[in-house]
């Protein structure tokens, strides 16, 4: 499933999209939040750069924002629904899953955004 090669790989672990050889983050964990979106410059085995031009990233904040919106109906309909808890701790539950799962979404939203442009090269960085 997670194959070299696959975006899905290259989303998921946060590696470099065109040769998924290293992380494009400066510190693979998210959970340290003053470095959760500190990137390195460019791939050291391909040479890509990863701010393709000037706010390239501001674009994955639409990406980021419809995340949110799913983990918030994803998050109401688990405890309303299957949980049969009231609006007011659904709402509760909303925002607390939104906040743990902060990180992760910044993430992934800049993860999928770069993906969509750059694609996997399995030549790339050889020599």
């Amino acid at each position: 499933m997670l194959k070299k090669g696959s975006k899905l790989n290259s989303i998921l672990t946060g590696s470099c999209p065109k040769c998924q050889n290293e992380s494009m983050y400066s510190d693979k964990n998210p959970l340290h939040l003053t470095k959760v979106l500190k990137m390195n410059e460019n791939c050291s085995h391909c040479g890509l750069k990863y701010q393709i031009e000037p706010s390239f990233f501001y674009g994955a904040m639409y990406v980021s924002y419809g995340l949110n919106v799913a983990v918030g109906i994803a998050a109401f309909i688990i405890s309303f629904v299957f949980f049969k808890t009231t609006i007011e701790k659904s709402f509760l539950i909303i925002v607390i899953s939104l906040i743990v799962l902060f990180p992760f979404v910044l993430r992934l939203s800049r993860n999928l955004y770069i993906n969509m442009f750059v694609s996997y090269d399995p030549t790339a960085g050889q020599k």
